[in-house]
């Protein structure tokens, strides 16, 4: 299916902001989860931000994996599921989110949260459709950022099943899967074209999987191929609802 393909399901598409973040160096690895659960409590005190964003998920990189295909060069991923698309630009021209969040992100994050935040438009490739399926405290995800370059494009084609190499081998393990394609051109340095989630009932699944990971230059290549990437085990550390 072509990305930019409008079809009558385009009314169930669900859009994410989903951002990959680096803590401030000031904060040791382990502190940066409970920072940034402070940090995400100031939404409370943003009207606009809970009519704008559905549900959020913090990923905290798993500090005790030490994969060698894993990066350690980043701390967390969130993922944050956006009422409709227009709520990815709204929200960073927000009065209440300028006023209140924005001032707390240097403490947190080692810049700007806009600066490492890709919108996208997710398809489901294995597990429940059901838009009602969020990540909850505790869940495991290995996630990836495929296919970076400085001079981004889109992607050429939504996967309308799931890439083999996608699924294997280890990764086949994985109860879920969940392809985030990004909508509109990104922040300098975070061009990808499709962060992929893979959710496992164990972290002992997902070290395997990471374990498995085959990135040697022919994996590179490919419509669906890691190209420059990142690969991230994480553990959701705060979830809403």
């Amino acid at each position: 299916m072509k990305a930019e393909e409008v079809t009558g399901k385009d009314s169930c598409v669900v859009w994410k902001m989903i951002y990959l973040a680096r803590r401030n160096p000031a904060l040791r690895p382990e502190e940066f989860a409970q920072a940034w659960r402070e940090h995400s409590a100031l939404g409370r005190q943003c009207r606009n931000v809970g009519q704008r964003v559905k549900a959020v998920a913090q990923c905290s990189r798993h500090l005790q994996a030490d994969a060698a295909e894993l990066s350690k060069d980043y701390d967390g991923v969130n993922l944050m599921v956006l009422a409709e698309r227009e709520a990815g630009s709204a929200i960073w021209s927000d009065p209440e989110t300028l006023a209140v969040m924005r001032p707390d992100e240097p403490r947190v994050f080692a810049d700007y949260v806009r600066n490492f935040s890709l919108l996208c438009r997710q398809q489901v490739l294995r597990g429940s459709l059901c838009a009602d399926v969020l990540p909850q405290h505790k869940q495991v995800m290995l996630i990836g950022f495929l296919q970076r370059s400085d001079v981004w494009r889109g992607a050429a084609a939504l996967p309308e099943i799931c890439p083999p190499q996608w699924q294997s081998p280890a990764l086949g393990l994985a109860s879920r899967i969940v392809c985030n394609t990004i909508d509109e051109q990104p922040p300098f340095g975070y061009g990808y074209r499709h962060v992929v989630e893979w959710w496992f009932d164990s972290v002992e699944q997902a070290q395997a999987a990471a374990a498995s990971l085959d990135v040697s230059a022919r994996a590179q290549d490919g419509e669906f191929g890691w190209g420059v990437h990142v690969f991230m085990l994480t553990e959701v550390t705060h979830a809403r609802p």
